[in-house]
C-alpha cells in the first residue's frame, strides 16, 4: 500500500462492492452507516428547536407547510438519486453540474455549498456549546465550542469509517428519540398511555382553536419559509455513497426510503404535537414544541431529555457538516477548481488538507460568531441562507440534462428514475423558484437572505467565468 499522499484521479467510485473508489478515497462506509446517514440526514436540530415558531405562525396548517416542503425534497432527492446511482462520486451534484451544465456551474455550486456548511459549523458549534455550558458552567462557552470542533475534526481525520461510526450512533439516537416520541404521543392521544395526565389531548385540537387555518391560508407559505431549511442535509448520503462498499445499492435504498422518513419524522412528530396541545399554547414557543408536548403528558425531566437529544442532533450536524464540506473541497480539488492539495489523500484515504482547510474556516466563522455576532457573522449567515434552495434548483436543472447523457453513455446504469420526467422536474423547479420569490416578497430577514445569497453566488459565478476565460481551469486528467 502506498504510504505517501497521492493526488486523486478524476472520477467517482467504481460502484463495485468491496473495492476502493477510483478517486483515491477508501470504501470505508458500511451499508449500516449509509442507511443511518440517510435516515438521520433529514433530522436536523432545526426540527427540534424551530418547529415551535412554525406552529405559532401557521397553526395546524403548518402540517401542509411541512408536507409541501417534504414533497419538494422527495422530488429533489429522487432526481439526485437518479444521477448518483448512475455515477456515484464524492462531488455529487457539483460534479454532475460540471458535466451537464459546464465547469462554471460545478465550480459555483460547489463553493457555495462548501461555504454554507462552513457557516453551519459555526452555528452548530455555538448551539452545542450553549447546552454544554448550561450543564458544566465552569468551562466557558468558547471553550466548549473549541472542544467540540477539535474532537469532531479528529474523528474526520481518523478515517471515513470513524466518521461513519460516529454518525451511525448520533443519527441512531435521533431516530430512536423521534420514533419514541411519536409512539408515546399517539398512545397519549388515544388515551392508553399509563400515567398520562392530559385528558384534553385528541384530534379535536386540529380544528378547535380557530379552525385548521387560524392565521389564514396564506400562513401556509409563511410556514414553508420557516421550515424549509430544517430539511437541508438530506443530500449528504449521495456524497457519502462514493466512499461506501456498494454505492448504487446505498443510493437506491436511500432514495426509495425518503418518503417514509419525511412522513414519520417530520409530519408524524408535528402531528403528535398538534394533537397533544392547542396550537396557540404559549409553552410551545417558550419551551419548544417537543418539550411542551412531553410536559403535557407528564413525562418527567422532559426539558433535560430534549437537551440531550438536541445536543446529539447538533453534534451529528457538525460531524456531517465537516465531512460534507471536506468532500466537496476534495471534489473541487480533483477538478482543478480548488488547490491541488485538497485532492490529496493519505494512506487511509482521508483528504487531510480538505478537512483542515474546511475546519480552519469553520474556526474563523466561530470566532466571528463570538466577536461580531450582529455584523460580520450575521452577514455570513444571511449570505448563505438561501444556498440550500440554490443547490436544489441546480440539482433539478442538472437532472434535465444528465438524463440524456446517462442514456447515451451508460443506459444500463439508469437504475433510479425520476417520476413523470420531465414534467415533475419542471414542477419542482417552479416550486423552488416560487419559494425564493415569496422570500423576497415576504421581506425582512427572508429577503436579506435571498439578496445576500444571490450577491455571493454572483461573485463566485464571476470568478468561475473569469477563470474559464483566462484558461485557469486545470485540464481534465
Amino acid at each position: 500500500m502506498n504510504t505517501q499522499p497521492t493526488l486523486a484521479k478524476e472520477g467517482g467510485s467504481t460502484g463495485t462492492p468491496g473495492q476502493t473508489p477510483s478517486d483515491g478515497l477508501k470504501a470505508g462506509l458500511k451499508n449500516r452507516h449509509l442507511s443511518m446517514i440517510a435516515i438521520g440526514g433529514v433530522i436536523g436540530a432545526g426540527l427540534f428547536v424551530g418547529s415551535g415558531s412554525g406552529i405559532a405562525a401557521a397553526g395546524p396548517a403548518i402540517l401542509l407547510s411541512y408536507a409541501l416542503v417534504g414533497a419538494m425534497v422527495v422530488f429533489v432527492m429522487r432526481m439526485l438519486g437518479e444521477m448518483a446511482a448512475a455515477r456515484p462520486t464524492s462531488g455529487s451534484f457539483s460534479a454532475y453540474a460540471d458535466q451537464a451544465l459546464g465547469r462554471w456551474a460545478g465550480f459555483t455550486i460547489g463553493w457555495l455549498y462548501w461555504f454554507f456548511w462552513v457557516v453551519v459549523l459555526a452555528v452548530e458549534a455555538t448551539a452545542g456549546a450553549k447546552i454544554l455550558e448550561g450543564w458544566i458552567p465552569a468551562v466557558p462557552q468558547w471553550g466548549w465550542a473549541l472542544i467540540v470542533m477539535v474532537v469532531l475534526t479528529a474523528t474526520n481525520l481518523g478515517s471515513v469509517a470513524s466518521y461513519g461510526e460516529f454518525e451511525f450512533w448520533f443519527a441512531g439516537i435521533k431516530v430512536v428519540a423521534i420514533g419514541a416520541f411519536v409512539v408515546i404521543g399517539m398512545l397519549a392521544v388515544f388515551g392508553v398511555l399509563p400515567g398520562s395526565d392530559n385528558p384534553g389531548a385528541g384530534f379535536a385540537h386540529l380544528t378547535d382553536t380557530g379552525g385548521f387555518f387560524p392565521m389564514g391560508a396564506g400562513a401556509v407559505l409563511t410556514g414553508v419559509l420557516m421550515v424549509v431549511f430544517s430539511f437541508m442535509g438530506s443530500e449528504i448520503v449521495t456524497l457519502a455513497a462514493g466512499e461506501s462498499e456498494d454505492p448504487q445499492r446505498a443510493v437506491t435504498k436511500a432514495t426509495n426510503s425518503v418518503i417514509w422518513r419525511i412522513g414519520v419524522f417530520y409530519l408524524g412528530s408535528i402531528f403528535v404535537v398538534l394533537t397533544l396541545l392547542p396550537w396557540n399554547d404559549a409553552s410551545i414557543v417558550e419551551k419548544g414544541s417537543y418539550v411542551a408536548a412531553l410536559d403535557s403528558i407528564g413525562i418527567p425531566h422532559a426539558g433535560q431529555i430534549m437537551n440531550v437529544i438536541v445536543l446529539t442532533a447538533v453534534l451529528s450536524c457538525l460531524n456531517s457538516g465537516l465531512y460534507t464540506a471536506s468532500r466537496m473541497a476534495f471534489s473541487l480539488g480533483q477538478r482543478g477548481d480548488a488547490p491541488k492539495a485538497f485532492a490529496k489523500v493519505n494512506q487511509r484515504g482521508v483528504p487531510v488538507a480538505a478537512i483542515l482547510g474546511s475546519v480552519v474556516f469553520g474556526f474563523v466563522a466561530v470566532f466571528f460568531n463570538y466577536k461580531w455576532p450582529d455584523t460580520v457573522f450575521a452577514f455570513l449567515l444571511n449570505s448563505s441562507g438561501a444556498v440550500a434552495l440554490f443547490v436544489w434548483l441546480v440539482i433539478c436543472v442538472t437532472q434535465l440534462r444528465m438524463r440524456g447523457i446517462i442514456l447515451r453513455e451508460s443506459p444500463e446504469k439508469l437504475i433510479v428514475r425520476m417520476w413523470l420526467f420531465p414534467y415533475l422536474t419542471w414542477a419542482t423547479i417552479a416550486m423552488i423558484v416560487g419559494v425564493l420569490g415569496y422570500m423576497v416578497y415576504d421581506g425582512g430577514s427572508n429577503r436579506d437572505q435571498v439578496v445576500l445569497s444571490l450577491l455571493v453566488a454572483a461573485l463566485v459565478l464571476a470568478i468561475a467565468v473569469v477563470r474559464e476565460r483566462l484558461g485557469k481551469n486545470a485540464p481534465r486528467v
